[in-house]
Order: structure tokens, then C-alpha cells, then sequence
């Protein structure tokens, strides 16, 4: 084991219940005060197909996965098989007595002496907790907490599975494995992509979110439905993503700041609603959370390959923001931004993730919750002029925007061309001036772009450019490399649309030499920024087969 940690790797089959050992793993380990980085790789069906749940766990600062394999915890002999060329020199391999271990590096533990059928997980959770050297009365007290209220017959078959695998490790001669003691863990949360972005749509006031189930998006919606009776929140499973979008819409249009999510291919039965969001000038979030396609593609692995489609999906010209975050944290705040950018442009917002942030846990710290305002859908209609004009021509684009049923205006909207009243019309000079309205709000959105993250020396002679989920590998892999006496930066996109060129293009002038690292398999953002600054990123680091790019990854191909 290094010292950025260790890399445990659970592996075994749907079924096994490798998700359940990892969750409460994972806990147990911020409950110990420890960082981790949580990467899931499963294969799309209910039972059976090699799963497995990696925890890279260190006492310090961490920010991507890691590919040499630590601590393996086998499930079935088709881990072992996989996995074994993947150990660090001095990794160790772990799995049940029945299984056929390499002899040297490996463990082999009777689980069927430890624990019953049923407990063995557990029995696995102890074993692997107490070589990583984890108090026992952490996972103890979390099993207490888990089981306790919902199956209080099993806490005591839990904890006995749990002591006797721990008494059992204190026997062997392991000790190469165990994480330093923190005398005062920090208090942090346990949350993945998925529930950050959930959590910022609640604090910026989200009240409808309307979806159809698709990986790897649907955690969204289902983190939201449990909290929608405690606030005051409405979800709906529609029937598909076409109704999904409409429904949002339609009750942001009254009034209730809105969000739907999908994937690639529910995102493509969106798109109409996409441009009925930009006429009708609605306010509107929508989560893309990628993975790999054409069509149904990788239903369970991550990639990067939608930016394309997100920055021209929906006909005609109008203006969008979308964001992509690199980090939990950014989840959350990038959320709750998009729901008041959507809400001040009137019009549609997009969160572009992807399955590797969606289903990866880290440590975090407590969010603020009080750190911005709460969207508030309408404006005062005391003082606007009759008739009311939905769509007044103004310097900027916006339109005072009210509610129908909350004023004694008439609110029309149209989503055939129409005039600043609302009505339909094909008079074709109220059609020029209605173009160019909603383009100056796309200019306006221009004045809002984050300014891409800078990370590492003011004057490197390597700048990696990265965008979205890639940045930890990025800045991990920048951080060696400069360590190594070459000096190393990153710029890192969390908003990939607009781009303010001289926000970045300085600093890709300045640069020694630059190079892409992106997720897909055609440089999409390099492209786009070439497009819009005329700046050639030759030199690309890519991986598109569904696996997320790690630090050893960037090192591995980077160009000579």
C-alpha cells in the first residue's frame, strides 16, 4: 500500500450483494474520518455478470480513482481470475476458502466457520474492515444503525458475523494494510453525484421534477421523491421522457421552479421540448447524465460523448448554459446555479454529468445550505402596463415574467412564433425582432460563464485541459508529474457552454504544450474550443471504452 491509501476492489456477481458490503464499507470509513473515492462498474442486468465496487480510501486529500488494485476482495473465483493481473506488487487477495487463490499475496478466509449463509456478507465487511485497520466499533455502530429499526432480529447475528471476522484477522500475520488512526474524525457526509445533485435542486426550491427510470439518472428522481412529502415537492414518473419534459415545463410555466433528468437516449425524445422551452422563454434544468451510446450502448458505463448533442439539441437558434462538474461539491452548487441562471434567462439549463460522478461516492464536507437565494418564479405585477406583454421587446431580451392566475394579467403563451403579447403570428418582421430577442439573452448568458479552474504552477510546460468528471485524474496525474520536476497544470470546464474565450484562451497561448483529456472518443470540447477561438489542441489523451480515465491512465498515454 502507497501512501495516497489504499485500493480496495469488491468483486462477485449481481446478487451477491457486493453493493451492500461496499456502501457500508464506505461509511464506515468517512465515519472514521477518511477520503475515499467510490468508483462502481456493473454490468446491466438484476443477477449474475461481473460487478465490482472499488474504494480508493486514504487519510489525506484524494481526487480520482486509482487502477492498481491494493486490497481484493473476491466474491467468486471470476474476480480472482479477472482482477489478479491488476494487484500492486505487494496487493493483497482475499476470498473464501473454496475459492482457488494464488498462493502468494492471497487470503484465503473460512466464511462458512464465521458466519451463516446469510451473514456473509457481513463476515466480509469485518475481514476487509479490520485489515484496513478500522476501529470495529465504527461498522459496529453503523450496523446498529442500518439494521436496527428496520430488522432488529438481525443486529445480533450481524454484530456476532462482524467480531468473529475480526477476531479471526487479529490471528493472521497482516498488518501491511491498515489506514493511520485519526484521533478526531471530521464529521462529513457520505453522498455520490446523483444525491448532490438532488440535494442543490432542494436548496434552490425545487417543487416538481418529472422523469422516466434511465441509467444512470434515475437515483435522481428517487432521491427526490423520498424528500418530497417533507418538502412540500412533487415527482412524477412519467410515462416517457417526451411527457416527462412537457410535464416540467408545464408546471414551470405556473410557477413551480422545475427539473427533469435523463440519459443520452431519453434525452433524444426531449429534444422537441428543448425548443418549446426556448419559445415559450420557460424556465427549465435539465440533468443529462451520460453514458456511452450510440443507442442503448453501455447502459451501465460511463463516457463523455453527449457534449455535442447537448450544445445543438433543439431547432432554431436560442441560447443555453450548460454546466458540467468535476466533483460532488460541484453537484450541488452547479444545481442550485442552474436553477436560478434558468430562472433570471428564462429558458433551459442543462447538468451534463455522467455515470462514473453519478454512482461515485466520496466524503464531503457539510454543505451550506443558506449559501444562495431560492429561485422566486415571478415578478410583481402592480406596475406593468395593460395589456401585459409576455414577450416585451426589451434591451436585454427579458421579459417581465408572470404567472398565469397570480395577477389580473392575462398570461398568453405560444409556441408558434408570436408577438409580444403572446399571440401567434407570421408577421415576419415581428418574426426578425423576436429572433434577435432571444439571442441577446443568449448573449446575456455570456456575462454569467464561470471562468474554467486553474491548478498548478502560473507557468507550466504541460497544461492539461479537462472538463467535467476528468479533473481529479487530471490534477492527481499534473500534481506526479510536476513532483517528478516537470511542471504541470490543469484548466478544468465545469460550464462547457457558453465559453468566454478570454477567460482561457491567455493561458492556452502561454502554455509550454497543451493537451485534451476527455472521455469520448473525438475531443469534443477541444474541438469546440477550437471552433470558437481558432486554439488546436493537437495532442488528446481519450478513452471511450466505459471506464473512467484514471491518474494512471493520463500517465500511461501521455504523448512523447
Amino acid at each position: 500500500m502507497g501512501g495516497d491509501g489504499c485500493n480496495v476492489l469488491i468483486g462477485g456477481e449481481a446478487g451477491q450483494g457486493l453493493a451492500t458490503i461496499g456502501e457500508l464499507l464506505a461509511k464506515s470509513l468517512v465515519r472514521g474520518g477518511y477520503h475515499l473515492v467510490v468508483t462502481q462498474d456493473y454490468q446491466s442486468r438484476i443477477r449474475g455478470g461481473h460487478n465490482t465496487f472499488t474504494l480508493r480510501v486514504s487519510a489525506q486529500p484524494i481526487q480520482a480513482p486509482q487502477d492498481p488494485i491494493d486490497l481484493l476482495a473476491a466474491l467468486n473465483q471470476e474476480t480472482v481470475d479477472l482482477h489478479r493481473r491488476e494487484m500492486a506488487p505487494d496487493g493483497l487477495m482475499v476470498g473464501d476458502s473454496s475459492l482457488e487463490l494464488p498462493g502468494e499475496g492471497s487470503l484465503a478466509v473460512p466464511f462458512k466457520e464465521l458466519a451463516e449463509g446469510r451473514f456473509f456478507n457481513i463476515a466480509a465487511l469485518g475481514v476487509i474492515a479490520a485489515l484496513l485497520g478500522l476501529d470495529e466499533a465504527i461498522p459496529a455502530r453503523l450496523l446498529e444503525t442500518v439494521f436496527g429499526k428496520k430488522h432488529p432480529e438481525t443486529v445480533s447475528k450481524n454484530r456476532e458475523a462482524l467480531s468473529r471476522a475480526y477476531a479471526w484477522c487479529r490471528e493472521q500475520a497482516v498488518d501491511s494494510f491498515k489506514l493511520p488512526t485519526l484521533a478526531e474524525p471530521p464529521q462529513r457526509l457520505l453522498m455520490n453525484g446523483n444525491e448532490a445533485i438532488a440535494l442543490g435542486a432542494l436548496a434552490a426550491g425545487v417543487k416538481f421534477y418529472a422523469f422516466y427510470p434511465m441509467t444512470p439518472s434515475t437515483s435522481i428522481g428517487l432521491n427526490l421523491a423520498a424528500q418530497a412529502e417533507k418538502m412540500d415537492l412533487v415527482v412524477e414518473q412519467a410515462e416517457d421522457e417526451i411527457a416527462a419534459i412537457n410535464m416540467a415545463l408545464g408546471a414551470s410555466f405556473a410557477g413551480a421552479p422545475s427539473m427533469t433528468a435523463t440519459s443520452g437516449g431519453g434525452f433524444a425524445l426531449m429534444v422537441e421540448g428543448v425548443s418549446l422551452a426556448a419559445m415559450t422563454e420557460t424556465p427549465i434544468v435539465i440533468g443529462v447524465i451520460q453514458r456511452p451510446g450510440p443507442a442503448t450502448g453501455l447502459p451501465t458505463r460511463t463516457e463523455q460523448a453527449d457534449l455535442e448533442f447537448i450544445l445543438h439539441a433543439g431547432h432554431g437558434e436560442f441560447g443555453r448554459a450548460v454546466f458540467a462538474p468535476g466533483t460532488v461539491e460541484e453537484c450541488f452548487h452547479l444545481t442550485r446555479r442552474a436553477f436560478d441562471l434558468a430562472e433570471r434567462c428564462q429558458g433551459p439549463v442543462f447538468i451534463l454529468s455522467d455515470q462514473f460522478l453519478s454512482d461515485s461516492y466520496r466524503a464531503v464536507e457539510p454543505f451550506d445550505l443558506d449559501c444562495g437565494p431560492e429561485v422566486e418564479p415571478w415578478a410583481d405585477g402592480g406596475d406593468i402596463a395593460r395589456p401585459y406583454q409576455r414577450y416585451a421587446l426589451t434591451d436585454t431580451g427579458l421579459s417581465p415574467r408572470l404567472l398565469p392566475g397570480l395577477s389580473e394579467h392575462l398570461v398568453i403563451a405560444d409556441s408558434d412564433e408570436h408577438t409580444p403579447d403572446g399571440h401567434l403570428t407570421e408577421d415576419l418582421q415581428v418574426r426578425r425582432l423576436m429572433v434577435e430577442k432571444r439571442l441577446k439573452k443568449a448573449e446575456g448568458l455570456k456575462g454569467e460563464v464561470i471562468p474554467p479552474s486553474w491548478f498548478g504552477p502560473e507557468d507550466p510546460e504541460l497544461l492539461l485541459v479537462c472538463w467535467g468528471t476528468t479533473q481529479g485524474s487530471a490534477r492527481e496525474a499534473a500534481a506526479k508529474l510536476t513532483a517528478e520536476g516537470r511542471k504541470t497544470s490543469v484548466l478544468h470546464f465545469a460550464q462547457v457552454w457558453p465559453l468566454a474565450p478570454e477567460q482561457f484562451v491567455g493561458r492556452l497561448e502561454e502554455a509550454g504544450r497543451v493537451v485534451g483529456v476527455e472521455s469520448n472518443a473525438a475531443g469534443q470540447l477541444a474541438r469546440l474550443i477550437r471552433r470558437e477561438t481558432g486554439f488546436f489542441i493537437k495532442d488528446m489523451i481519450l478513452r471511450f471504452d466505459g471506464l473512467p480515465i484514471t491518474p494512471e491512465y493520463v500517465l500511461r498515454h501521455l504523448p512523447g
